[in-house]
């Protein structure tokens, strides 16, 4: 199923845009963060998608063990 984001311009559309889901019994709800907020989630998130995330020291080890076999090769 998808999810839609609806920018009312003013409070008679979004009234009238709660009418009309309230009617065909489709659930909504307010979201509860600001949009500054989170753009600097997404951001944050691009920002993870390249990052190498090490758990334990043997997850470090292995790490460098790779780097170094990378630049010997």
């Amino acid at each position: 199923m998808e999810a839609l984001t609806i920018h009312p311009q003013n409070d008679e559309q979004l009234e009238a845009i709660k009418s009309v889901l309230k009617a065909l019994k489709i659930p909504f709800y307010k979201n509860p963060y600001k949009p500054e907020y989170l753009k600097k989630i997404q951001e944050s998130e691009k920002h993870q998608k390249g990052a190498v995330i090490l758990k334990c020291e043997e997850d470090i080890g292995n790490y460098f063990k790779d780097i170094e076999s990378d630049v010997q090769d």
